[in-house]
């Protein structure tokens, strides 16, 4: 209900969005490949604000070659642009002049290179647009400004596990959401036959996805989550796999943000490597 409904369709909206982006994106490499092969060595990210500049006035290597150094520098001065210059410039100039892009249907290349600016800046807008709606929602649940200070967080993690989840409070423990994320463990065994443990992957597949993708980068940023992914992967008893150790961190993850939306606690890092202290302990 309320902010995790709307969460829940603008996080689809937004992931819609993505694919239609990554769609343009696909054309674009397509109109380079066939036009003008060479742009990429100049420009290793064409969606740089000077690339984008450029494309916009001149994308053809006729069209930049007619346009000169000077006038394609003169551009990115007017923009107040200083990671490029007159050395760029003449560089793109010098490899428009060999380039070995199809010189036939210019004019057309030109009009399907206006089409395809429009279209990513159009869907540009548009997911700038649902971020700040994103951004808004999460502000109405108050606990997930603590779920945000948890380094290597980000609002897309936030948004994606609320409009998965909803209401953490309407599940009794932790481990429910475990399941309903398809994180639970089985065993597949048949007869005398026992087979490996694996996780269910009975559940939310998009939930399941969030808690996968940020768990990634927590043990790369994140020190405590580090620190907890090395001892589950080197610990003397039961050493896991990188892979499981992941879904073990994802299914910590779960536990803390779970913590926080039903009690209002303040992340504790400490607290998050009571695993390490417990077994520490024991020993």
């Amino acid at each position: 209900d309320g902010a995790y409904a709307d969460l829940r369709i603008m996080v689809a909206n937004r992931k819609r969005l993505i694919r239609e982006l990554t769609q343009i994106k696909n054309r674009f490499a397509r109109w380079f490949a066939i036009y003008f092969p060479e742009y990429t060595e100049v420009f290793g990210d064409y969606e740089a604000q000077s690339s984008m500049l450029l494309l916009k006035k001149a994308c053809t290597p006729e069209a930049i070659v007619e346009l000169g150094a000077e006038k394609i520098n003169q551009i990115w001065r007017d923009a107040k642009l200083r990671a490029v210059g007159m050395k760029r410039a003449t560089i793109l100039c010098e490899t428009a002049k060999r380039s070995i892009g199809l010189k036939k249907g210019s004019s057309a290349a030109k009009y399907e290179m206006k089409l395809l600016l429009e279209d990513y800046e159009y869907k540009k807008a548009q997911l700038d647009s649902v971020m700040e709606e994103i951004e808004s929602l999460c502000k109405k649940i108050p606990e997930s400004e603590q779920m945000l200070a948890i380094k290597g967080i980000g609002v897309i993690t936030v948004a994606g596990f609320l409009a998965e989840v909803g209401d953490v409070r309407r599940f009794e423990s932790p481990r429910q959401i475990q399941k309903l994320a398809g994180l639970s463990l089985r065993e597949n065994s048949s007869g005398k036959h026992k087979g490996q443990t694996t996780i269910s992957k009975r559940g939310r597949s998009k939930l399941r996805a969030v808690l996968f993708n940020a768990a990634i980068p927590l043990i790369a940023k994140n020190p405590e989550f580090r620190s907890l992914h090395e001892y589950y992967t080197t610990r003397a008893n039961n050493p896991l796999k990188k892979k499981q150790s992941v879904i073990a961190i994802s299914c910590k993850l779960i536990r803390v943000f779970y913590a926080i939306l039903s009690n209002g606690v303040t992340y504790d890092p400490q607290k998050m490597l009571s695993d390490i202290h417990r077994e520490q302990q024991v020993a």
